[in-house]
């Protein structure tokens, strides 16, 4: 599951105060502070540039250039579709296209609900059974447009016996 997590001023200080000192420092900063939270605050932003004394222009440029870098919160499970060349010659496309449309959302969106998150990755190293997707922390092969629409089903079921 891909929660994120509380966080407080004080507790991504502490984060920035303990890889600040390094040489730049600011990626393993914000990879740092997504790792324990799940995004990367706004208010965040303000903090990050003036402890490395930059500015919030060139905090917010490294967060947008890197698509990896969230900057809200993720929903409870995220879905990412592998958009490397063997899956694109097996079809993906038209799986983008329907986990688009099925869930209602755009890459680097999340669900109204905060259920999922959709985000594009470029090989999960499972070429052989293209193409691929990895919900949460499980890569699946050969996915197919019903195979898709059962493996979002079956996270909406297990969300629905939590709950």
């Amino acid at each position: 599951m891909s929660l994120a997590k509380d966080w407080t001023q004080a507790s991504i200080q502490t984060i920035i105060d303990g890889l600040k000192h390094k040489p730049g420092a600011m990626l393993p900063i914000l990879h740092a502070i997504q790792d324990e939270i799940g995004y990367i605050p706004e208010t965040a932003v303000a903090q990050i540039a003036e402890s490395l004394l930059q500015t919030r222009a060139e905090v917010h440029g490294v967060i947008s250039f890197y698509h990896h870098f969230r900057t809200t919160p993720p929903g409870k499970h995220l879905i990412q579709i592998c958009r490397a060349e063997a899956c694109q010659a097996m079809g993906c496309r038209s799986l983008e296209q329907h986990a688009k449309e099925s869930l209602g959302i755009d890459y680097h969106q999340t669900t109204a609900n905060r259920e999922f998150s959709l985000e594009a990755v470029y090989c999960l190293g499972n070429c052989a059974t293209a193409p691929s997707i990895r919900i949460d922390d499980d890569i699946h092969g050969r996915v197919s447009l019903d195979r898709f629409d059962a493996l979002v089903s079956r996270h909406r079921q297990n969300m629905k016996e939590v709950s």
